[in-house]
C-alpha cells in the first residue's frame, strides 16, 4: 500500500464482490477502512474458493489491508456503534461504504442528522430498487447470447459488472470527498449494478448498433467483431489468439509467418483493403484459411519465437493452473505480487495495487483481517471506549474478537 489517501477512514459494511473491491481499492491506496461484519461473518465469509480447512480464499482476496470488527448490527446497541463509528470527528472521516439494505438508524438521513458532511456510498441491484446481481444482470445484457458459437446463451463466469461496479464505487467515493473538501457537503451517491450494464452495453456502442443500424450483434465465436481476430490450434494441442487491431500489427502478422504475399492476394480477390479493419473483418474467413495451416504445422513455442519481438498481438489460450505455473507475469518477478502469510490459509501469491504513482513507494501488500482482528482495537482509537467498557461489550455479545482473544 501506499499512503495517497491516509487521511480518509472509511467504513464498510458490505458483502460479497463490488463494495468490497471499491474498499480494498481505497485501502491499497492507503485508507483506513473498517469493515464491519456480524458476529460470526456477513454472507461471503466462507464462500468459495475455500481452503481444504475452509478458509476462504475469496474473502480473503477481496479484503486486503483493512480493519475487521465484528459487531451484533441485529441489536440496538450494535448498531448505535456502528452509528457512532460512522459519524466520528475528523476531516477524512464521514464516509460508508455498504452494498446492504440500510439497516435501521442507518440510512443516509439518519447518519446525516449526525454529521452533516456525511458521504454513503450505496449500491443497490436495479434503479427501482429491486434485487438484481453480476450474473441475472449479465443475462440480461445481451451479452450471454453472443457469448460462444451460438445456439443458446452463456453466461460468462468472469463477474464484470461487479467488478466495473466496484470501481465506479471508488471513483464516485473520490469525486464525493473531493466535493466535500471544496464545499464542505456531504451527500448519497447511490449506483446501479444495473445500470452498469446498461452504461457499459451502451457506451460500447450496442445499443446504437440497435436503434441506429437495426441489427443486432451475432455470435460470432473467437472472432473480433470489426477486424481480425481468430483462434488457432497448434501443433502439438494448444490454441491460440491472434489479432490484427491495427495496420501496423496487420503487417507485423504477415512479416513474421512469412504470408505476407498470400494475404495481399485476398484483396483484389475479395475487393478489400487489408490495411482497414473492416477489410480484415469482410475477409476474416479467408485470412483464417491461410493462417491456420501456418499455425498447425509448428508447436506453442515455435509460434512464441515466430512471434517474439515482432508487434503480432496473440496470446495463447491458458488455464488458472497454467497461468500460475508458467507465466512470468503472474510471479512475484512482477512487483504487483508478493508471497503474503494469510492468516489461517498460509503464503500465497497475492497482489497490490495495479496503479503505480510515480515517487510513490510500492509497499507490499498486505493480508486480510481475520474476522474480528481489530475489534478492540477500534473501538478504543476511533470512539475512545475504556478496556472495562469493552469488555462489557463483549461479555453482551454486542462486540466479537479473534477467538480465545
Amino acid at each position: 500500500m501506499n499512503r495517497l489517501l491516509e487521511d480518509l477512514r472509511i467504513i464498510e459494511i458490505s458483502a460479497f464482490v463490488a463494495a468490497p473491491l471499491a474498499g480494498m481499492t481505497m485501502a491499497q491506496m492507503g485508507a483506513e477502512v473498517i469493515r464491519i461484519d456480524p458476529i460470526g461473518g456477513g454472507l461471503d465469509i466462507v464462500r468459495w474458493p475455500v481452503t481444504k480447512d475452509g478458509a476462504s480464499l475469496y474473502w480473503a482476496g477481496l479484503n486486503k489491508g483493512k480493519r475487521s470488527l465484528a459487531l451484533a448490527l441485529d441489536k440496538p446497541e450494535g448498531r448505535e456503534i456502528a452509528r457512532a463509528l460512522i459519524t466520528a470527528p475528523g476531516p477524512g472521516a464521514g464516509i460508508l461504504l455498504t452494498n446492504l439494505p440500510p439497516l435501521r438508524g442507518l440510512d443516509f438521513a439518519s447518519l446525516g442528522a449526525a454529521r452533516a458532511d456525511l458521504i454513503v456510498l450505496r449500491l443497490i441491484g436495479n434503479r427501482d430498487g429491486s434485487a438484481a446481481i453480476d450474473y441475472t444482470v449479465n443475462a440480461a445484457s445481451g451479452f450471454p447470447l453472443v457469448t460462444g458459437p451460438g445456439g443458446g446463451p452463456v453466461n460468462h463466469v468472469l463477474p464484470a459488472w461487479d467488478v466495473a461496479a466496484g470501481l465506479y464505487l471508488a471513483s464516485g467515493l473520490l469525486a464525493a470527498e473531493r466535493r466535500r473538501s471544496r464545499t464542505g457537503k456531504g451527500q448519497e451517491v447511490v449506483l446501479a449494478l444495473s445500470d452498469v450494464m446498461l452504461a457499459t452495453v451502451a457506451n460500447l456502442g450496442y445499443v446504437g448498433e440497435v436503434q441506429i443500424n437495426g441489427t443486432s450483434r451475432p455470435a460470432l465465436g473467437n472472432d473480433l467483431y470489426g477486424t481480425f481476430g481468430r483462434d488457432f490450434a497448434t501443433a502439438d494441442g494448444q490454441r491460440i489468439i491472434v489479432i490484427a487491431l491495427t495496420p501496423r500489427q496487420w503487417r507485423a502478422l504477415g512479416q513474421a509467418t512469412g504470408l505476407g504475399e498470400r494475404f495481399a492476394m485476398i484483396e483484389p480477390l475479395m475487393g478489400v483493403d487489408l490495411d482497414a479493419e473492416a477489410g480484415r473483418y469482410q475477409a476474416r474467413d479467408a485470412i483464417a484459411a491461410v493462417l491456420a495451416p501456418w499455425c498447425a504445422a509448428r508447436s506453442l513455442a515455435e509460434i512464441a519465437r515466430s512471434f517474439a519481438g515482432t508487434g503480432v498481438l496473440w496470446s495463447p489460450f491458458q488455464s488458472f493452473a497454467e497461468l500460475v505455473a508458467h507465466d512470468p507475469r503472474c510471479s512475484e518477478r512482477n512487483p504487483l505480487f508478493a508471497a503474503v502469510a494469510q492468516p489461517g490459509i498460509g503464503p500465497y501469491l497475492t497482489p497490490g495495487l495495479p496503479l503505480d504513482f510515480a515517487g510513490e513507494p510500492r509497499l507490499p501488500p498486505q493480508p486480510a483481517p481475520r474476522l474480528g482482528e481489530h475489534t478492540d482495537q477500534i473501538l478504543a482509537d476511533v470512539l475512545g471506549l475504556h478496556a472495562a467498557e469493552i469488555g462489557r461489550l463483549h461479555d453482551t455479545g454486542i462486540v466479537a474478537g479473534l477467538p480465545g482473544g
